[in-house]
């Protein structure tokens, strides 16, 4: 009985490794402690026991661990909006009232003005406070 179980180990752990979530792959190590159980004794009933028992135990005491180490409230900002907050360098003199301005931050070249419309030129610092369409809107540091 011990191949069978090692059969269905193998294949929890090829859907697992095809799917997104981490789930099979405690049903697969509940099928290897079946496994060893089966060296033990014939009794299906048993070893399938064993089977369920240690797949729920693990699947439920990981959630539980893994919670610990998880912060749900991180949320990972990306795209244009991860630009927020952040700081650069002013590349073209920004100047509102003329719509030209330009900043460099993280390597990328954004169109920048400012909010209150004050002329910061080449080389200042400023900070990102938040996006208009396709420009940021900038204040010096």
């Amino acid at each position: 009985m011990w191949q069978v179980w090692l059969i269905i180990s193998g294949i929890c752990l090829i859907i697992e490794i095809l799917t997104v979530g981490f789930l099979v792959f405690w049903f697969a190590i509940g099928a290897l402690v079946a496994m060893v159980a089966s060296f033990f004794t014939d009794s299906i009933v048993v070893q399938s026991t064993i089977f369920l028992v240690t797949s729920v135990f693990l699947l439920f005491f990981t959630k539980s661990f893994i919670k610990r180490f998880v912060n749900k409230d991180s949320k990972t900002v990306t795209g244009s909006f991860a630009v927020i907050g952040k700081t650069g360098i002013v590349t073209k003199e920004i100047n509102t009232d003329l719509a030209q301005g330009q900043v460099r931050i993280d390597g990328d070249i954004w169109s920048a003005k400012t909010e209150t419309g004050e002329i910061l030129p080449e080389g200042t610092q400023v900070k990102v406070l938040r996006l208009s369409g396709v420009k940021v809107i900038v204040e010096k540091i």
